[in-house]
């Protein structure tokens, strides 16, 4: 199991309508086909004023290959989505985690 993680910064003058769009429109989208599972949402806490917010969403999946697949049949999809409605006023990237046993 993986942990696909998508950290997006959102700014000030369209915050509240898009993270209205991020929990209503975007998760459920994202999640829709059950390639994607656990989805949660976090709010990066910074001292600093960057002119907006940062967002953290993060799904559980399977693995590297069953997210490929998604990305190729819905993912971009979704992305475009947020684009489409939001274009430069929000900006992403991914990183893909992987739970490191630490007590070993």
């Amino acid at each position: 199991m993986i942990i696909y993680n998508t950290t997006f910064h959102i700014e000030k003058e369209v915050l509240a309508e898009c993270v209205d769009f991020l929990k209503k429109t975007y998760i459920p989208q994202a999640i829709a086909s059950g390639f994607l599972m656990n989805p949660k949402m976090y709010r990066v806490v910074s001292s600093e004023d960057e002119g907006g917010e940062s967002f953290s969403i993060q799904f559980s999946v399977k693995n590297t290959e069953t997210l490929d697949y998604w990305m190729g049949k819905e993912g971009k999809a979704c992305h475009r989505s947020l684009l489409e409605r939001f274009g430069e006023k929000i900006i992403g990237f991914s990183t893909l985690l992987e739970e490191v046993d630490w007590k070993r």
